[in-house]
């Protein structure tokens, strides 16, 4: 076997340095530090506006999925009474695979992500529509990644039927 076909070892540091960040920071917190973030940068960014007609359908749909997922989502693990820190994997107490959950497997973070897109487009600087998809990757790599392995291995083989049937976003 030749050695670039040899997978890296576990051990590595820039592994380390992704599992170092792995569920580190709350998503809501990583959300309103990129919204504060965005403001900010709104008056210091090349103008770049969006046509009004943009900005309005754009805000309207992106709130609007915002709250189609993100409140039904913390609602039913409120009545599943299980965790809604992410953070704490490992205190989830029950899978939730039913209202929301039947179509994503992630309804709360494309409820914040759907958030920080609504306020890209209220601002109105084209150049600001990266930061909801650059939160997303993130939540992808450090957040989600994580918290379906423990997922996994919670509650194994539920997980896995229900990762056959239901996409991860939408």
């Amino acid at each position: 076997m030749s050695a670039n076909l040899i997978p890296a070892s576990p051990d590595t540091a820039p592994d380390r340095r992704r599992r170092f960040l792995d569920n580190r920071i709350l998503p809501p917190v990583l959300g309103a530090a990129n919204g504060l973030a965005m403001v900010a940068a709104a008056g210091a960014l090349p103008a770049a506006p969006l046509p009004l007609l943009v900005r309005i359908g754009g805000f309207a749909l992106a709130f609007g999925l915002a709250g189609r997922f993100g409140i039904p989502a913390i609602a039913a693990f409120s009545a599943a009474r299980t965790t809604i820190n992410p953070v704490q994997i490992n205190r989830a107490s029950t899978l939730v695979t039913t209202g929301v959950f039947a179509r994503s497997r992630n309804p709360m973070y494309v409820g914040l992500t759907g958030l920080v897109a609504a306020l890209a487009f209220a601002l109105g600087n084209a150049w600001l529509l990266a930061a909801p998809l650059l939160y997303a990757a993130y939540l992808g790599r450090y957040q989600i990644q994580p918290e379906e392995r423990a997922m996994a291995a919670r509650f194994g083989a539920d997980y896995a039927a229900y990762r056959q049937r239901v996409r991860r976003w939408l």
